[in-house]
């Protein structure tokens, strides 16, 4: 890899790239960047120019030269990228309020990456990205793509197994957030503990040891899911208060000590779903589900980054919801530009790390970061108390992925059935009709199916 590397990110104009703009500032001694280029799309432009404005001052502020571009023209910006980062919405945040909104009037759970909404959100994203990595083909074969467009996941699945592209990783902020729980609920620092995670993204567990080598798992189970108030003195001091799109809803205890793993804050969704879905209910009748309330956020985000005198990320944007993971995407860049064989939680191929799953889909565990990829750490096998949840689940993301990249409407309600939050039969079908109506601009793949939905 040349010496001045180039980073292109699409989604340029999202409210996360200060963050991203100050993880490359932390490490300007780990890389060598010669050019950012931010893309976006025209209905994004204002914000483009808003962040990028930000983006140049907190460069500058910096002492550093790096030049920044802001285009709506992504091939441009492509040629000869070493590093490619992801970090669009299709359809922008009022797609989101749709994806939660429309399941809920069924009454049924309304979620951005779980559920129907989860698996509308791949319909309309899987597309894009196929299409992004057609154009790195062309202009930036040797690129690394760094995914944390969600459904993380499965998009980072659909770039293997549709786009034909292996240097590709998927990253989310959830096992960031999941380790500094674990330290807040032991009373010691990340770095003095151990961590082991196995799942997918969104629906992984993990299990933690100390530098003794005993295991902590119990413990952590214990001073967490199994003590009032565990979680909230598990995050006291912390930056972020959690994973602002979950309410902290308290799992059962029992259920978790039998487990012996400790679950992410999605599983809340699949464990406890009654409780998950009267709250969502009442948020809803009220007019304030999360997509609503991250649209407020994100537009007092944006008056903030207008100020000419702002020349540091806003401590606001932590309540957005995604605290961490752009950082975290700079690290995985660190770490594979400089061979630094960091450990972290990734999504990425199998192969062989969790023996219940094959070695060829994507999966979300931790990993040694190469120059040459992740290298996933074994977890082994789960026990049939996970086991076969973790199976239906991707089995429904596969089933998912093939609807999106295929336009098939009998495998997109083949997935509504497969997935544990949608019920089956007529009211899947009427949601997954209505939602597909609802995102029409953005669904070519399904427009015969759509007209033929809107001709009824």
């Amino acid at each position: 890899m040349r010496g001045n590397i180039k980073i292109v990110t699409i989604g340029g104009g999202s409210s996360y790239t200060p963050e991203l703009i100050e993880g490359f500032i932390k490490r300007k001694d780990q890389l060598p960047i010669g050019e950012i280029w931010l893309v976006d799309i025209e209905e994004g432009k204002e914000k483009l120019e808003i962040v990028g404005n930000l983006a140049k001052r907190m460069i500058k502020a910096a002492g550093l030269d790096w030049k920044v571009h802001l285009t709506l023209d992504r091939r441009a910006a492509l040629v000869d990228a070493d590093f490619v980062s992801t970090q669009f919405r299709v359809g922008l945040l009022d797609a989101r309020i749709k994806d939660e909104r429309i399941p809920l009037s069924h009454g049924v759970i309304g979620q951005e990456t779980n559920g129907a909404g989860g698996m509308l959100k791949a319909f309309r994203t899987i597309p894009v990205i196929l299409d992004i990595v057609e154009d790195m083909k062309e202009l930036c074969p040797h690129a690394w793509l760094v995914n944390f467009t969600n459904p993380s996941g499965m998009v980072t699945e659909a770039v293997i197994r549709y786009g034909k592209w292996d240097k590709v990783v998927g990253l989310c902020n959830v096992p960031i957030m999941c380790r500094k729980i674990a330290a807040g609920s032991l009373g010691t620092e990340e770095e003095d503990l151990f961590f082991r995670f196995g799942g997918l993204n969104h629906f992984h567990w993990h299990r933690v040891w100390n530098k003794d080598g005993e295991e902590k798992t119990a413990e952590v189970i214990e001073r967490v899911y199994a003590t009032e108030g565990g979680l909230k003195k598990a995050m006291q001091g912390l930056k972020s208060s959690g994973v602002q799109n979950i309410p902290n809803i308290s799992f059962l205890a029992g259920q978790i000590r039998n487990l012996g793993i400790i679950p992410c804050m999605y599983h809340r969704y699949y464990y406890i779903t009654d409780d998950m879905l009267k709250e969502e209910l009442e948020s809803y009748a009220k007019g304030e589900t999360r997509a609503e309330l991250v649209k407020k956020t994100e537009s007092e985000l944006f008056e903030l980054y207008k100020d000419p005198e702002l020349k540091v990320k806003p401590a606001q944007l932590e309540k957005r919801g995604g605290a961490f993971y752009s950082d975290a995407a700079c690290e995985l860049i660190s770490s594979i530009y400089n061979d630094k064989k960091t450990h972290m939680v990734v999504s990425t191929r199998n192969n062989g790390a969790i023996s219940d799953l094959p070695d060829d889909v994507v999966v979300e565990v931790s990993s040694i970061i190469t120059a040459h990829g992740p290298v996933p750490i074994s977890w082994g096998s789960f026990d049939p108390s996970s086991r076969g949840l973790l199976q239906l689940m991707k089995d429904m993301e596969l089933t998912t992925i093939k609807a999106a990249a295929d336009g098939d409407y009998n495998a997109a309600l083949q997935a509504f059935t497969l997935n544990p939050l949608v019920p089956s039969g007529k009211i899947a079908q009427t949601i997954l009709d209505e939602l597909l109506v609802a995102h029409k601009k953005h669904l070519p793949q399904f427009k015969k199916k759509i007209e033929a939905l809107e001709a009824k």
